[in-house]
């Protein structure tokens, strides 16, 4: 065959999929889940890791699970392992910029390499369905009387439902600083602490405590949306007087140490996962807002909300 021939027919192959595109990752990705299975990080990753598969630009995905300091001890293998793999991911979002924040690291966000925003969700504050307490307010009433008798449990040190907690207290005139935040390491362990009557109220999106809601251990009593979540009779804490409202976003990043043409192919892959149809339907099950952001403009979005949480948390009494 003539040279012209086979690039010809490499051409044609490539354009029909029956090749890979040049610059794409092997197919063997493997994703950093940097907190304990049961939680949001957990869920997405796995759902991410589903839809990259059904649609066809990942042969299979390995995950590892690494809980602990908002993110950081995953962060920092993930980082120190995996330096120019354009086959791994780490999963991560606001949780780890709070958690930055409030522990500082030794290895940030920013020695790595930003893929894409993909979710968005609010905070769901629920009560055990066998709590004294029945309403916000009820619980208002007695962070007013004794702060450090309401115990909040959730997420690491940081999390977004530490911040809202913190910035309730300040909305209702109690002291950020005499908060009773228990941290968990993992959506796992804040369910069963819930559960177990261990804290009085806990919070975290509304997918980890979906199915408990529904099957009537948890109340919900508020979320930290500007207003009801769709299809969901959830208060707004505005709408009961409180004004807080505090989203939650959850992304990807790559290693340190990737090329342009190997960062832009993982952005070409996570559009792709996102399209899919296993990806449409984890956004339904979970309650997730679709959010796709990716690239320069994913890199500036966490560039300004790591600068928004730090204030928040500095007028919280949290830095």
């Amino acid at each position: 065959m003539r040279r012209d021939q086979f690039l010809k027919s490499l051409a044609a192959l490539m354009a029909a999929g029956a090749l890979p595109q040049q610059g794409w990752a092997a197919e063997n990705f493997k994703l950093m889940l940097p907190a304990n299975p049961g939680g949001g990080w957990d869920t997405t990753g796995r759902a991410l890791g589903k839809a990259l598969q059904d649609a066809g630009v990942a042969g299979s995905v390995s995950y590892e699970n690494k809980g602990g300091a908002a993110g950081a001890i995953g962060l920092a293998q993930f980082y120190n392992s995996s330096k120019g793999d354009p086959n791994a991911l780490m999963v991560m979002g606001a949780v780890m910029l709070g958690g930055i924040i409030t522990g500082k690291p030794p290895v940030s966000i920013t020695q790595l390499t930003p893929i894409a925003r993909l979710t968005s969700e609010y905070n769901v504050f629920v009560l055990p369905a066998n709590s004294p307490f029945k309403t916000l307010k009820d619980v208002i009433e007695q962070m007013k009387k004794d702060p450090a008798s309401v115990k909040f449990g959730g997420g690491s040190r940081g999390a977004t439902e530490h911040i809202a907690a913190a910035m309730l207290a300040r909305a209702i005139g109690v002291d950020a600083s005499k908060l009773n935040y228990v941290p968990f390491r993992g959506g796992g362990e804040a369910v069963a602490a819930i559960l177990g009557g261990n804290v009085t109220i806990g919070g975290s999106g509304y997918s980890e405590f979906q199915s408990y809601i529904e099957a009537g251990k948890m109340r919900p009593i508020a979320v930290t949306s500007p207003q009801r979540l769709k299809g969901l009779d959830i208060p707004t804490m505005k709408e009961q007087g409180v004004d807080v409202e505090l989203g939650n976003w959850r992304g990807v990043y790559a290693p340190a140490g990737i090329t342009p043409a190997q960062r832009q192919a993982l952005i070409d892959k996570m559009t792709k996962a996102t399209q899919s149809k296993s990806w449409q339907e984890a956004l339904v099950k979970n309650s997730w807002t679709p959010a796709l952001l990716t690239g320069q403009a994913f890199e500036e979005f966490v560039d300004r909300d790591f600068a928004n949480l730090r204030a928040i948390m500095v007028k919280s009494g949290m830095v």
